[in-house]
C-alpha cells in the first residue's frame, strides 16, 4: 500500500443491512479509508436455510475474499458474523488483513473485565455461531466473562427495514427478560444502529462490532488509531 493514497477496504457482506453501520463506523474511526462493498445477498438466507455455515457456502465467501484481495483491497472485513471462520482461515499469515466481523469486539469484551455479558442476536443460527466462536476465543484468554446468548427474533425484520426504534424495542425486551448482566454485545452488524439507544434504555454498556473493527483495521493499515 503506497503512502500517497487512501487504503482500500473491502466489506464482504451477506446482507445490505450491514452496510450502513459498517460505513458509518469507518467514517468516524477510519475516515481515510476508501470503502468497497462486495455483496452476495444469498449467503445469509442460504446459511439460515442450511442451519449454519456449510462447506459450499464457505467456499463461496472465500472466492469473494480472494476476488477483493486480487483486485487490490488493502484490507478485508467480513460484515456477516456467521462467516468468521472463513476470515480466520484466509487471513492467517497473509499480507492483507482479513478480519471477521466481531474479532475486535470480542477482544474488547474480554479486556474490559466484565463478569457477565449478554450476546444478543436476531437469528438463532447467528446466535449459535457467535456463542461457539466466542467460546473458542475465550479459551485462549484469561479473565473472559461468562456469556449468555439471548435471541431477539423480532429485531430481524425491523433491522432489515431500517426501523431502528423497533430494533431497540425488540432488543431491550429480550435483554430485560434474561438474567442481569454487566454489558451487552451485539452479534450482528445489522443491529449496530440501535447500540446507543439500547445503552441508554438499559443503562448498560452496549458493544457493537463495526466501530471496533474500523479502529482495528486503521491500526493494521496506518499504524494508528483516530
Amino acid at each position: 500500500m503506497s503512502a500517497d493514497r487512501h487504503p482500500l477496504v473491502a466489506f464482504i457482506g451477506a446482507t445490505t443491512a450491514a452496510i450502513p453501520p459498517a460505513s458509518a463506523a469507518f467514517a468516524e474511526h477510519f475516515p481515510e479509508a476508501t470503502l468497497w462493498n462486495v455483496l452476495d445477498d444469498r449467503l445469509i438466507t442460504e446459511a439460515v436455510a442450511a442451519g449454519g455455515l456449510t462447506p459450499p457456502l464457505a467456499a463461496r465467501m472465500g472466492a469473494l475474499v480472494r476476488y477483493a484481495v486480487e483486485a487490490g483491497a488493502d484490507g478485508v472485513l467480513l460484515t456477516c458474523s456467521m462467516y468468521g471462520p472463513v476470515a480466520h482461515e484466509l487471513g492467517a499469515g497473509g499480507d492483507v488483513p482479513i478480519y471477521a466481523s466481531d474479532d475486535a469486539a470480542f477482544d474488547d469484551v474480554v479486556s474490559a473485565g466484565y463478569e457477565r455479558v449478554i450476546l444478543l442476536s436476531s437469528l438463532p443460527e447467528a446466535l449459535r455461531d457467535a456463542e461457539e466462536r466466542f467460546a473458542l476465543f475465550a479459551r485462549e484468554r484469561s479473565g473472559a466473562p461468562r456469556v449468555t446468548g439471548v435471541l431477539a427474533a423480532d429485531a430481524f425484520a425491523a433491522a432489515a427495514s431500517g426501523d431502528t426504534a423497533a430494533v431497540t424495542d425488540a432488543l431491550a425486551s429480550a435483554v430485560l427478560s434474561a438474567e442481569p448482566a454487566d454489558a451487552v454485545l451485539l452479534a450482528q452488524y445489522s443491529l449496530a444502529p440501535a447500540a446507543a439507544r439500547l445503552a441508554e434504555r438499559l443503562g448498560l454498556p452496549v458493544m457493537a462490532g463495526p466501530p471496533r473493527a474500523a479502529a482495528r483495521m486503521r491500526q493494521a493499515l496506518l499504524g494508528t488509531r483516530p
